[in-house]
């Protein structure tokens, strides 16, 4: 179970390298010894943010912190302000001191973001305006969201037990382009003199190129299995200025594949994907996706696994420090209580070590310890059920912690 929840890949550093991979490029990294290497430092930028972000972010600190110093490693963590806090206390939701500290760190920690007190505000005065800012300050392009049905979570997924059981999936999808960033976008009238809204669904080859790379590499790393996905059908049909956009889309997914002759590539279009999701989500091993649809699909997929209070996410760019994070929100609603769930933030924390460090034994130290603490029965209230032990937020760290330092080996 562990290699299941290790997500079946290696640091992914090789896979920022935006040129064709070399047989060099696939021999195995030697792995360090902790007890003769001498201390690795790194910088860490924490973003608590809002609701319950400062307390999974906390625990999260601790749980890195103590995993660190068992392989050698350690760490200098900066706290600093981002979203409706930051709105508070300097009156914008990214100040620059923020991204300055991002841009200089190894790796950037983020709680969560936003609440029902600056739902109100502008645009740019909006928490999540300084989500978007930054991304686009750390140059940050793939989000890697894995979606993995624990054995011991089984019972909490919507979808039966047959179905759900096993799933272990990847949505690599771009985060910087699309139509949430294409230009010409705004409102206006159209030739009846009707009012309209419009956006623009534009890729350059550039984008596609270099998200394609970092899919397959994923793939390569994982089962192999790469599924595009585009719309590339009705939309071709009718001609639309969006059907360009997926048809070029695929034709340059299908060229770097030529790079990757290991990975197995397949197409489905956006509609069917989200029905397979639900019906036979084991099929899936890696899927690539453009930004809109990646956003839909990776919550989608996340569901399956029967709370989003599980899931991390990475975001990534070609250099520079990472943003990692969980897929939740602020919960401000419970924010203050004890009651959110740190275990999404803990295994934001291993990717953190994972993919934006390369530090994959403190990364599998993490991981195992998660699983070993949900084996124990240990259960937050958004995945619990009877039979297990109601904990809170504080206590579900604390239990981590002594996996972690006692590396009980996870229950197969």
């Amino acid at each position: 179970m562990a290699a299941s929840m290790q997500l079946n890949v290696k640091p992914l550093k090789a896979a920022f390298n935006l040129k064709p991979a070399t047989k060099h490029s696939l021999r195995p990294a030697r792995i360090r010894c902790a007890a003769t290497a001498a201390t690795k430092k790194y910088n860490i930028t924490l973003l608590p943010g809002d609701g319950i972000g400062p307390e999974v972010i906390s625990v999260a600190k601790n749980v890195l912190k103590l995993a660190g110093s068992l392989e050698g490693l350690e760490f200098a963590f900066q706290e600093m302000p981002m979203g409706g806090s930051a709105l508070d206390l300097v009156g914008v939701p990214l100040p620059e001191e923020t991204l300055s500290a991002a841009k200089q760190s190894d790796a950037v920690l983020l709680g969560a973001i936003g609440g029902y007190k600056w739902d109100k505000n502008e645009k740019h005065l909006k928490p999540e305006t300084g989500l978007l800012q930054l991304r686009e300050g750390l140059k940050v392009f793939a989000n890697l969201r894995p979606a993995t049905v624990l054995p011991q979570l089984v019972d909490s997924s919507t979808l039966k037990k047959e179905v759900a059981e096993g799933v272990d999936l990847m949505v690599v999808r771009e985060l910087t382009g699309g139509i949430y960033f294409g230009k010409p976008r705004g409102f206006g009238t159209n030739e009846n003199g009707e009012e309209i809204g419009f956006n623009t669904e534009v890729y350059a080859a550039y984008e596609i190129d270099r998200i394609a790379r970092v899919a397959f590499e994923t793939a390569r790393k994982r089962h192999g299995k790469l599924c595009s996905v585009d719309k590339a059908n009705v939309l071709e049909q009718l001609d639309w200025k969006y059907a360009r956009a997926s048809m070029f889309w695929r034709k340059r997914v299908m060229a770097i594949a030529s790079e990757y002759p290991d990975v197995e590539l397949s197409h489905m279009y956006v509609d069917n994907a989200a029905m397979q999701l639900v019906r036979d989500p084991k099929q899936f091993d890696t899927i690539v996706t453009n930004n809109i649809f990646g956003d839909i699909l990776s919550d989608e997929a996340s569901m399956i696994t029967g709370s989003i209070g599980m899931l991390p996410s990475a975001s990534l760019g070609a250099s520079g420090p990472g943003l990692f994070e969980p897929i939740h929100g602020s919960a401000p609603d419970i924010a203050g209580q004890d009651k959110a769930n740190p275990l999404a933030t803990i295994l934001s924390a291993a990717m953190l070590l994972k993919y934006g460090l390369g530090e994959e034994n403190a990364a599998n130290r993490i991981e195992k310890a998660v699983l070993d603490t949900l084996n124990k029965g240990l259960r937050t209230g958004d995945i619990y059920s009877a039979g297990s032990k109601l904990v809170g937020c504080q206590e579900m760290g604390e239990e981590v912690l002594k996996s972690v330092e006692t590396q009980v080996p996870a229950a197969v």
